[in-house]
Order: C-alpha cells, then sequence, then structure tokens
C-alpha cells in the first residue's frame, strides 16, 4: 500500500465514480456511502502523504508507472506542496459532503460520480510531474465541472455554463500549443527535466521556449481567473448550485499553483539570467488589477453568488502577485491566505444558497442597491428587533464570521494568513507597496459590502424570505467556519509548516534531484 500510496488518490475516485454509475440513481443511499467512503479515504489519502513528505527525510515522493526513467515515462510527484493542495482538496469536499446529500431529495443526474471523477481531476492535477499529463488531468477535472455547472438546467445556468465551457475550451487549446513549442525546443515535458535543462537553452531558440511558456500561463491565467481573463467567473459561480459553486472555490487554486510550480521551478533563480523570474511582473501587476477590479465587482455587487464569486477574484488576484514577487516569505504567507480564503469562500457560496436560493434566470434575489441617502430612511424606525429565530440566528452567526475571516480582521484565521502575506512585503519595491495597498484596501471594501449586506438581510429588510434550512447545508457551513477557526487556534504547527514548503518551492534543487536522481 505504502509504495502505491501517490497513485491512489487519482485510482480510487476513478474507481468510485464508475462503480457510483454502474448503481445508476435507484440505489441512491449506496452511491452517498460509497461517495462518502471516498472522501473520509482521501482525507486520510493526503494526511499520510503530508506527513510523509514532511518527515524532512524524503522532500518529495515519486512513483514511476511502469518504472520507466522520469525523463519519457509517466511520473507522479508528492512534495510538500502538493500534499498540502491534496489534502485540501480532500477536506473540502468531505466538509460538503452534507451539503451536496442534504439537496439530493429527487433524482436529479449523476452528480455524485462527476464530483468524484472531479476531485480524480484535481488530485492528478496536483501529482503530474510533466506537462502532458498535467493537462490529461486539467481536462479530466474540466469535463467534470462541465457536467456540475449545467446541473438542473435553467437558462441562466444554460447561459453563465456555456460561457464556461467555450473560455475552458480555448485555454485547453493554447494549452497544447504552449506545451508543444516547450516540448519542440527541450525534447521532454518531464518538469524536473525541463528545469535542469531551461539555463542550457540556446539563445536562437530561448525566444521560442519563452513563448511556449507565456501561451501555456495564459491557459492557467484563464483558470485563476486573472483580469481581464477572468470575466466568466462572478456569472458562471453565482448561477451554479451552492455546492457545486462551493467546490469549484479550489478549482481556481489549480491555475494558482501550477503558476507557482513552474514559475519557481523553470524560471527561479537558476533559470540562468535570460530566463530568471521570467513572467513574475506580469503576474505581479496582473494580479494587482484582478483585485482592483475584484473589489469594485464586490462593492457594486446585487447578489450574494456574485458578491462570493467576486471575493475569489480578489483571492485570485492576491495569489498572483504573491507568487509574482517570488519571495520565500511571501510564498508562505500566500499559502496560508490560499488555505483559508478556499474554506471561507466555500462557506459563503453554501450560505449564499441558503439565504437566498439561484435554482433559475429570475431565482436570485437581488440586494438593493448602494443610495447614500436611504439611511434616512431608517432614522424613525425602532431600532429594537424581535429575536430572531434559531436557523436565521445561525446562518446571522456564520454570516458574520464569514464576513470577519474573508476581510481579514483579527483575531481569527483571515487575519493571521493575511498578516503572514503582508507582512514580508514592507520595505519591498513599488509592486509590494502597491499590492500590499491594494490588498489592505480590499480588506476595508469586504468589511464594508459584507456588513452592507448582513444589514439588508438580517436586520433592515424584514420581508426578506428565508427558504426552509435543511440540517445537513448547515452543518457544511458550520463545519468549514469551524475548520477557519480551528487554524486560528492551532495556527503555529500550520504555519510552520507552510514556510518550510515555501523554503522547498524556493530551492527545487531536492525537487529535481528526487525525480531524476
Amino acid at each position: 500500500m505504502s509504495a502505491h500510496l501517490l497513485v491512489w488518490p487519482i485510482v480510487l475516485p476513478l474507481a468510485v465514480g464508475a462503480l457510483q454509475l454502474l448503481l445508476g440513481e435507484r440505489r441512491r443511499g449506496a452511491v452517498a456511502a460509497l461517495g462518502a467512503a471516498s472522501c473520509v479515504a482521501l482525507v486520510g489519502l493526503a494526511v499520510a502523504l503530508l506527513l510523509r513528505v514532511g518527515a524532512g527525510d524524503e522532500p518529495a515522493a515519486v512513483y514511476r508507472i511502469g518504472d520507466w526513467p522520469a525523463r519519457y515515462g509517466i511520473v507522479l510527484v508528492a512534495d510538500r506542496l502538493s500534499a498540502l493542495m491534496l489534502l485540501l482538496t480532500a477536506v473540502l469536499a468531505l466538509a460538503l459532503l452534507p451539503s451536496a446529500l442534504g439537496r439530493r431529495r429527487r433524482p436529479g443526474g449523476p452528480v455524485q460520480p462527476l464530483v468524484q471523477f472531479l476531485l480524480m481531476g484535481l488530485n492528478g492535477a496536483f501529482l503530474a510531474g510533466d506537462l502532458f499529463n498535467l493537462f490529461v488531468f486539467f481536462e479530466v477535472l474540466l469535463a467534470a465541472s462541465y457536467g456540475l455547472a449545467l446541473y438542473r438546467p435553467g437558462a441562466r445556468r444554460v447561459s453563465a455554463g456555456m460561457h464556461y465551457i467555450v473560455v475552458n475550451l480555448l485555454a485547453s487549446m493554447l494549452f497544447l500549443v504552449g506545451v508543444s513549442l516547450i516540448f519542440g525546443v527541450t525534447g521532454t515535458l518531464n518538469m524536473a527535466a525541463l528545469a535542469q535543462l531551461v539555463p542550457r537553452v540556446p539563445d536562437n531558440t530561448r525566444a521560442l521556449l519563452h513563448a511556449g511558456a507565456a501561451i501555456l500561463g495564459i491557459a492557467f491565467l484563464v483558470k485563476a481567473a486573472m483580469w481581464p481573463l477572468g470575466f466568466w467567473l462572478p456569472r458562471t459561480y453565482a448561477a451554479a448550485p451552492a455546492p457545486v459553486a462551493a467546490m469549484f472555490a479550489v478549482m481556481t487554486k489549480v491555475g494558482v499553483y501550477v503558476l507557482l510550480r513552474l514559475s519557481l521551478l523553470l524560471f527561479g533563480g537558476g533559470a540562468g539570467a535570460a530566463s530568471a523570474h521570467f513572467g513574475a511582473g506580469w503576474l505581479l501587476w496582473g494580479g494587482i488589477a484582478t483585485v482592483a477590479v475584484g473589489v469594485v465587482g464586490m462593492l457594486g455587487a446585487r447578489e450574494l453568488g456574485k458578491l462570493a464569486g467576486y471575493n475569489v477574484l480578489v483571492s485570485s488576484g492576491s495569489l498572483l502577485g504573491a507568487v509574482g514577487l517570488q519571495q520565500p516569505a511571501v510564498t508562505a504567507g500566500a499559502l496560508a491566505y490560499l488555505v483559508v480564503s478556499t474554506l471561507a469562500i466555500a462557506a459563503f457560496f453554501l450560505l449564499a444558497g441558503l439565504i437566498a436560493p439561484r435554482e433559475d434566470a429570475e431565482g436570485a434575489s437581488l440586494l438593493e442597491p448602494y443610495d447614500p441617502t436611504g439611511m434616512a430612511l431608517y432614522a424613525d424606525e425602532d431600532e429594537s428587533q424581535a429575536g430572531l429565530p434559531a436557523p436565521v440566528a445561525l446562518l446571522a452567526a456564520c454570516f458574520l464570521v464569514c464576513a470577519l475571516v474573508l476581510a481579514g480582521l483579527p483575531p481569527l484565521s483571515g487575519f493571521l494568513a493575511k498578516f503572514a502575506l503582508l507582512a514580508p512585503m514592507l520595505g519591498g519595491g513599488p509592486g509590494a507597496v502597491t499590492l500590499f495597498a491594494l490588498i489592505v484596501a480590499a480588506g476595508l471594501c469586504t468589511v464594508i459590502a459584507m456588513c452592507r449586506t448582513g444589514i439588508q438581510i438580517f436586520w433592515a429588510d424584514e420581508d426578506w424570505v428565508f427558504p426552509a434550512i435543511r440540517a445537513g447545508e448547515a452543518a457544511s457551513v458550520v463545519i468549514l467556519l469551524a475548520l477557519c477557526l480551528g487554524l486560528t487556534v492551532l495556527a503555529e504547527a500550520p504555519l510552520r509548516y507552510l514556510t518550510d514548503t515555501a523554503a522547498q518551492l524556493h530551492a527545487p534543487a531536492h525537487y529535481i534531484r528526487a525525480v531524476l536522481p
């Protein structure tokens, strides 16, 4: 079992998804039990891998399929970053399971198998040691996400889903073009082998290598939703079912993961004078622009789903800017922010589904537009409010915790993660100072947007109708926010692990030696 540990996060969801398809809708209990068992097992596998690569004796675990040499065969690699992403994905899937199962009151298609295939694609992307198999797993997770985005299609969902599909098909085409150019220049697609070859590429073909890397980067920037390539995200995520949108919160991090991996492995300080830090400036300023667009979108959003979607843009832009700085301390803070923001945004998408369902084109409850004179309407009202029903009070408490984490206010984990991200930027260059100021401003704007939304929903709007709250859906929100609170209390060990992870990423020689002994 331990010898084949790396392949199980891919094989297990593939086998479970296939078995769920064979069982069909009429055996929904068995299908649900298989899905739950798979998620629990994936968490266990991710923890085992994290302990294995985090022990210090083995910087990266390598699995060569068919025992072919890594330069020519299929190789799976798990280092600290891969294990972290596997654990985050598995924990998120397990936490969302009560919500997903709570919504299945009637037959609705192969949702559970699609979730398993999505997990297979995500895990494969995090473990892939070469660009071709990264493309394969990238397509697997995209194909599964297409089916999930169009689950129970209405006019609004189909319109948003078709935009999502077309944009990602174009990104896949760019992916293939970029990979082809890189292979034509170097003769290999193994990431560790590429890291060895990039400094030795002849000057007459280096421009072609850079062109291939840039095209490949655009494909992942689409997935990471960098401005102006992320125009599709708020609308698509707002139209998707709440559990699906919550699971999609980790999908934007696939693009961030690959960009972080390739930028430091292939174009870090050891890539030679001509290629060192290639594209870092674009990532930095593109991330800054993405944060700015996300802030404007949050302040103008009139729908909870879109407000959550613009929070994704702010998170993604902050991470892309941090990747562009290529500083170990900033990278460690960015990884902490990646984990916390993913969990909090997933919880926010679930809350949006509980507070304002959006099952069809006209079903989304709209928030009032901003009116600076509107507060006069409430000036003479009696501020003593009747007690909220227990389920609504639970939603209000969860909304408050979610707002605090997303805004990065003390003392919760969102503040700790943002502090770890921002502190190393002080004293940096103009780009670092700009990113620092914009992330701080984004936190303030998040407070404004969330407070305005919470006041209207839970206080000022007496006509707001809350749907029936199912225990499973509420349980998923509580679990995700409890994880955020747990990271607040137990922050020292995770931050130490993330600091070591960042140090490993910025010293890729250990990764290369593990893959190419």
